[in-house]
Formats: C-alpha cells, sequence, structure tokens
C-alpha cells in the first residue's frame, strides 16, 4: 500500500493555489474541471500530492483543529524570512523540542495548519 493524497476543500481555488504554490512550494501536477462548478488541481510530485477541490456550492470549510500537514524545509531560519515578506502570519512556534527537529505552524487560506519542519544535522 502507498500514500496517495491529501484532498482539501477550498472556498477560493486561486488563492489556495498561490499559497500551496509560492508558500509550500508544491507545482502543480494536473488540473480538472468536471464541471463548470467544480475545479480539481493535484499539486505536487513524488509521494507528496495534495488535492485542492472548489465547488461552487460549497459555502463553508470545516478544517479541524487538531489536523496539520507538515512539509520539511532547508532552513526554518529562511523560510520565516520568506513568510514574513509573503505577509504570512506565523501561528505558532518555532518550536525546538529536541536539537535536531525545529518546526512552526502557519495557517492556509481556509485555516488547515500547515508545519515546516527543519531537521538539523
Amino acid at each position: 500500500m502507498s500514500y496517495c493524497w491529501t484532498t482539501i476543500d477550498v472556498k477560493d481555488m486561486n488563492k489556495s493555489l498561490q499559497f500551496y504554490q509560492e508558500i509550500v512550494g508544491l507545482p502543480v501536477d494536473r488540473k480538472m474541471k468536471p464541471s463548470p462548478d467544480m475545479e480539481i488541481v493535484f499539486l505536487g510530485s513524488g509521494e507528496t500530492k495534495v488535492e485542492l477541490i472548489w465547488n461552487a456550492k460549497t459555502t463553508a470549510v470545516n478544517i479541524g483543529s487538531d489536523i496539520s500537514m507538515g512539509f520539511t524545509v532547508e532552513s526554518l531560519d529562511r523560510k520565516i524570512e520568506f513568510l514574513k515578506e509573503k505577509g504570512i502570519a506565523i501561528q505558532s512556534g518555532p518550536f525546538q523540542p529536541n536539537p535536531k527537529t525545529k518546526f512552526l505552524f502557519v495557517l492556509d487560506p481556509d485555516g488547515l495548519r500547515i508545519q515546516f519542519v527543519e531537521t538539523i544535522a
């Protein structure tokens, strides 16, 4: 068995695409428009895949506060500077629970917690 993707319903596809492409760094893999009122975009390469679904009939997106998606970064300090430049607020952190791991959380446009993690050599 292998992991396929994480599906996220979004209120605004343009804002979500911009966030996942620019802030997280995921490339668009493929796009589909099954109907005029629905758009699906897969982002990522390799094993990391995120599926964004926009549906015109969706009026609210329910994101659980206990769920987050984690992405590795080369340097958390550089990511913090990048987030500041882009006007993305840090939701919590940075934390360093041990000498080899530092991380922080931001929110995507719909409130999903996104974790950026640096593994220190």
